[in-house]
């Protein structure tokens, strides 16, 4: 699933096969710790960059809320929730990626240096049946952990509540059952819940959202998606087999770069705009400036020199860079006011 790709892109040392387990016999199942670390690929674990959407919300909450025990319950109840509903969205997009035959085009070993070792249900480490129970599973652990977080908050607006509940099922939905990402709603999936991450906690603890939390509600939302993008230009030919209709797979190649573009401007024209109508001031755009210019290396590797996987690989250092900048920028504007 493109929501959450791993960052690692060493090649793996898996056969340089592009059957599915149904074609040739499969390996012995995983046990153990090989067991558990084959879920944790399933559920990609390792690329925990979602899961900082609480760094930022902490960040940006006044002292007087950071001070109360309640809301550090009420984050840690959210992220374990957002780590399942992740956990299912991505298995469920993995499932659906074995059944189409998408994942074995786009992790072939001989056209990619994708490590094919982080699709377990590809060599049959975990069997189909024990994945779709792993993911539904997955969503609804995060859905009670979601409502517990909600139970413990201090505030609970209703737009919180429908917030959670659109976030849940357009991730759950992202491949599977409405398949949205199928449907022309990939790009549109992955920008949304991942804003959504940083709005519904910020929302459970104050209240009610601030400019800045809107900026960057739409930044960590849109430095997701500029990992995804990127992504989806080296996928082109394996999801447009499997009938996904994304924007790489719709339109021509150059329409889809100036989409990407476009995208890039986009942050630092919320950035300067946020900063023109006073939702933050100037100083703090200062504190990102680090962050657009990496985009501008990114842009040019992704865009101009044809190093797709290099440019994906810079979004996710972008976004981790970005969660820190805006932590220590969030700390200085809540104790000024």
């Amino acid at each position: 699933m493109t929501l959450a790709r791993s960052p690692s892109e060493s090649p793996s040392p898996s056969p340089s096969t592009s059957t599915s387990p149904s074609q040739s016999e499969p390996p012995p199942r995983a046990r153990g710790v090989e067991r558990a670390r084959a879920y944790g690929k399933l559920a990609k674990l390792s690329f925990f960059d979602y899961y900082l959407c609480v760094l930022v919300v902490a960040s940006l909450s006044p002292g007087a809320v950071r001070s109360e025990p309640r809301s550090w319950l009420v984050l840690l109840l959210f992220d374990l929730g957002w780590v399942g509903v992740v956990a299912a969205a991505v298995t469920l997009d993995d499932v659906t990626g074995l059944r189409d035959g998408s994942d074995a085009r786009n992790y072939d070993p001989r056209q990619t240096l994708r490590a094919r070792d982080r699709k377990p249900l590809l060599d049959g480490r975990i069997p189909l049946p024990q994945a779709l129970r792993f993911g539904w599973g997955c969503a609804v652990a995060g859905a009670a952990l979601w409502a517990l977080a909600a139970v413990a908050a201090p505030h609970t607006p209703w737009w919180v509540w429908t917030a959670a509940a659109g976030s849940l099922v357009i991730s759950v939905q992202y491949s599977y059952g409405l398949k949205l990402s199928y449907r022309g709603g990939q790009e549109a999936v992955i920008w949304i819940s991942t804003g959504l991450c940083v709005l519904i906690p910020f929302g459970l603890l104050n209240g009610g959202m601030t400019g800045a939390a809107w900026l960057e509600c739409f930044l960590f939302g849109l430095w997701s998606l500029m990992v995804s993008v990127y992504s989806n230009i080296n996928d082109v030919a394996g999801d447009r087999e499997a009938g996904r209709r994304n924007l790489a797979t719709s339109v021509p190649p150059g329409v889809y770069r100036w989409f990407i573009a476009v995208l890039s401007l986009a942050e630092s024209g919320a950035i300067v705009l946020a900063a023109a109508v006073g939702a933050v001031p100037l100083w703090f755009c200062a504190f990102l400036l680090p962050v657009v210019c990496l985009r501008a290396r990114q842009a040019y590797a992704g865009l101009l020199a044809g190093q797709e996987l290099a440019a994906r690989r810079q979004g996710i250092t972008i976004h981790r860079w970005g969660v820190a900048l805006l932590v220590v920028a969030n700390l200085l504007l809540v104790h000024g006011n």
